[in-house]
């Protein structure tokens, strides 16, 4: 059966009845403005402005009570935009009491602006009198609290992501400090990161300091941090090196404070990072069909832990375009008359989901046999570009995790298409 979003936005629609008061929120951090219309857009009420705690919450549902009491209206639906952070609590807080609570995307409040008056004007009044209107012709999402496990995910992966950003730019901080004090020292450590890379730095950071030593007494040093060390010939060629460096032989106290801090700056990154990791681990094994995504051979562990931190439960998704409108990979064109403009991603949607779903594609593509075929196909004998073969390999995956999910069902090759018929 195919998915057609039309479908949806009719449901959405219908799902607005003439005993609905359709509540608009304008969301700050401090103070929130509400307003209020029927199902077919007449404004109810005055404007209501509360504050974010639990008195302001409560006014605002004995401001709803009120007018549905005084218009003799029998449910609720309440919309604001997902303003950074500063939805969350009032959008729990309603759902914990049963109430409708969903979401509109800024980006259509933005183009709706002017709906009202013909104007360019904006107030926290007229926003929220516009997120009424929008929910109003069903231009909205529900909101709906993830679990502890999806939650946990979300956070971890939120945090893993500030933990690699800082991991990354030390790394790269730590090279140009090599480059500038000692850029021979790749030719005995490739690898900058490895043990007996970071052990030299932190005891003989300088080729100043490594040309008043002999071998035996850096391998002595070296047994100091580490069980396993390097041998007494990469301690021999760091001294000859070291001897005949073109480094920078200025202010070495300044650097040397430097490169303390930027190791102990790593060293940090990288345990906490195991830390992350292991967490997310643990949190992957609470959740019912994860076992089953990760069958899929290439499919990375953390890769999933950024899919289902994002998206949530994925069984609760009737198709998986869905998922992909999530993370706003869905197909836009442009075109008018005769003219047909390019075809492209909306990228209206979470952009962390667009990479994991990305990430997660390219390494099924590099280490799953029946991924890396289909890509294959679609390049050889179908004569696509890499990039778009890519694209379309993501929805397959973005379809293929959806269904697991709902069904529950281990992986299973045999069931993505073969290409011996394709190729027929």
């Amino acid at each position: 059966m195919k998915f057609k979003m039309q479908d949806k936005q009719n449901q959405l629609i219908e799902r607005i009845s003439d005993q609905h008061l359709v509540v608009g929120v304008d969301i700050a951090q401090q103070t929130h403005v509400a307003r209020a219309v029927n199902y077919r857009g007449i404004a109810v009420g005055d404007p209501l402005s509360f504050k974010n705690n639990e008195a302001g919450f409560a006014s605002l549902l004995d401001w709803i009570h009120q007018l549905k009491t005084t218009k003799g209206l029998d449910t609720e639906i309440v919309g604001m935009e997902p303003t950074g952070h500063y939805w969350l609590n009032l959008s729990e807080w309603l759902y914990e009491r049963k109430i409708d609570v969903v979401s509109v995307n800024p980006h259509l409040v933005k183009k709706n602006k002017e709906n009202r008056d013909n104007t360019q004007s904006k107030s926290d009044k007229k926003d929220a009198l516009v997120i009424a209107d929008m929910i109003k012709n069903g231009y909205y999402s529900f909101v709906r609290p993830t679990t502890e496990s999806f939650e946990k995910l979300r956070v971890l992966m939120s945090n893993r992501d500030a933990v690699v950003k800082r991991y990354v730019s030390t790394a790269n901080q730590i090279n140009r400090w090599i480059d500038i004090l000692f850029p021979e020292f790749r030719q005995v450590f490739k690898d900058v990161k490895c043990k007996g890379s970071l052990a030299t730095l932190r005891l003989f950071p300088t080729p100043k300091e490594l040309r008043s030593l002999e071998a035996q007494d850096i391998v002595k040093g070296w047994r100091t941090v580490m069980k396993r060390q390097p041998g007494i010939k990469k301690a021999e060629a760091l001294i000859k090196l070291a001897k005949n460096s073109v480094g920078n032989d200025k202010a070495h106290s300044a650097y040397k404070l430097h490169l303390k801090q930027l190791l102990e700056e790593f060293e940090l990154a990288t345990t906490q990072l195991e830390i992350v990791d292991k967490e997310v681990s643990e949190a992957l094994e609470n959740i019912t069909f994860a076992n089953n995504l990760l069958g899929i051979k290439g499919f990375p562990k953390i890769l999933l832990g950024g899919i289902l931190g994002e998206a949530g439960d994925l069984s609760q998704f009737a198709h998986g375009n869905s998922l992909l409108r999530h993370g706003g990979l869905h197909l836009v064109e442009a075109s008018s008359g005769k003219w047909k403009g390019q075809i492209v991603l909306s990228k209206r949607g979470r952009s962390r989901l667009r990479r994991f779903l990305y990430l997660a594609t390219m390494c099924l593509v590099m280490n799953n046999p029946e991924f890396k075929e289909l890509h294959a196909h679609n390049v050889n004998v179908k004569k696509m570009k890499k990039m778009k073969s890519i694209m379309k390999l993501i929805g397959k995956f973005a379809r293929m995790i959806v269904g697991i999910a709902r069904s529950n069902e281990p992986y299973c090759p045999e069931k993505l298409q073969p290409i011996a018929p394709l190729a027929a």
